[in-house]
């Protein structure tokens, strides 16, 4: 007989405090990638899109979208802890890019899980902080984001 698993995240109680969750694999960042989010988000910022410009600025090439190097280090975290177990995102503080993504840079993500609690006004859901970290493939930090979300808890979950 042959056993089903399917793939979610972690439940609340199963998130453990100051463990580092490693999520693989990274992703490498394309111009085309860069050039549609931008233009996908209506931000027609010369930084993303115009090489030539670009070229002249301090960094000497185009960089890729900062919201995209967010939205990519908080997606690459979804399958390991949150598929199926978060209600909802309650919000970010502390983003901050200290260094860019070029074109063909590739992002690894990790996240640390900073504090928890159950919730007071949502029985059966707790409130975790998530500390996400990105790292390009030089293991230069790129990207820091905290962001609070609302998980089930095992014994309420739909």
């Amino acid at each position: 007989m042959t056993r089903d698993v399917e793939q979610r995240g972690l439940y609340y109680e199963e998130l453990e405090l100051d463990v580092r969750y490693v999520h693989r694999p990274g992703r490498t960042m394309t111009e085309a990638d860069n050039v549609l989010f931008s233009t996908l988000t209506m931000n027609p910022q010369a930084l993303h899109l115009d090489a030539a410009w670009s070229a002249e600025q301090p960094f000497g090439q185009r960089l890729v979208n900062s919201m995209m190097t967010l939205a990519v280090l908080v997606g690459s975290s979804v399958a390991q802890l949150t598929q199926g177990t978060i209600v909802a995102n309650l919000g970010f503080t502390d983003v901050r890019f200290p260094h860019p993504l070029f074109h063909g840079d590739t992002l690894y993500a990790s996240t640390v899980v900073r504090d928890k609690r159950l919730s007071q006004s949502r029985p059966g859901q707790g409130v975790v902080t998530l500390e996400h970290t990105g790292r390009n493939q030089d293991d230069v930090v790129v990207a820091v984001a905290t962001r609070s979300v609302l998980f089930w808890c095992r014994d309420a979950a739909p």
